[in-house]
């Protein structure tokens, strides 16, 4: 009988596309504007300063470095901005110093209008823990969690004139669950019974920051309605129900009710 090497991942899932969340799906859904704005991001840096927690490495941040893209592409889904490469613009001139020298014709660059700035600027490990656990007679078992809090600041930056047009901070909380149970006992002299098993479910810090981040583009649009700084398509729009979900966070911030 041949030996088969190969395991079997019937129930393994494919690859999918990211950010496949309930604010990510509030982004999609925005009423248009009445034009696409064009924007630069050059980069949206971790300020936390962490490091993921021992055991596991000092030398790994605790948040994503790649909070750059994540904006970049939340802007373009959006539908109400233009993303403009800038992160990759020594890149992209290299190219253009090419085309250049193969052509005479090479079109000028896209000037942005809204320049976008800010960061992820806190990570907040255990904000809150806790758990239950309980043992009889060598047979127990225990439950226990953690929240912690991913923070990001987006502001949006007039590039004629500097002036910061709209601030928003978002905030995202992630959970960490583990539940497990244990049997230790003497079955007969001698003979000791010890086993354990469990299971932990972690939110993706990831999946956590580019929730954050598209709540704050989210935000940024309906401040900046609110402000006059852009329009929509069609001005019986700003009774949409995402937009009225988000301005009632905004005056709840403001204590201002609902």
């Amino acid at each position: 009988m041949g030996f088969d090497a190969t395991p079997e991942w019937d129930d393994v899932e494919g690859p999918q596309l990211g950010m496949n969340t309930q604010t990510f799906g509030d982004l999609l859904e925005l009423p248009s504007p009445a034009g696409r704005i064009p924007a630069a991001v050059y980069g949206f840096r971790d300020m936390t300063g962490q490091y993921r927690e021992q055991p596991h490495s000092n030398l790994s941040t605790a948040v994503t470095q790649g909070g750059g893209a994540i904006l970049t592409e939340a802007l373009l889904e959006s539908g109400w901005f233009q993303p403009i490469e800038r992160e990759g613009l020594q890149d992209l001139l290299t190219e253009r110093r090419v085309a250049r020298q193969l052509r005479d014709n090479v079109a000028a660059l896209q000037e942005a209008r809204v320049l976008f700035e800010g960061g992820i600027v806190g990570y907040d490990r255990a904000l809150t823990t806790g758990g239950v656990a309980a043992r009889y007679f060598g047979l127990g078992a225990s439950e226990e969690y953690q929240i912690d809090q991913v923070t990001v600041n987006l502001r949006a930056v007039n590039v004629e004139n500097g002036m910061v047009l709209v601030s928003v901070t978002t905030t995202k909380t992630i959970y960490s669950y583990k539940v497990s149970g244990g049997l230790f006992r003497f079955v007969r002299h001698q003979r000791l019974l010890d086993a354990e098993g469990g299971y932990t479910l972690n939110e993706p810090r990831l999946l956590a920051t580019s929730d954050a981040i598209s709540a704050a583009v989210i935000h940024l649009i309906v401040r900046g309605l609110v402000d006059n700084h852009w329009r929509l398509a069609n001005s019986e729009d700003l009774d949409h129900p995402i937009i009225e979900a988000y301005l009632v966070q905004h005056r709840q911030r403001l204590g201002q009710g609902g």
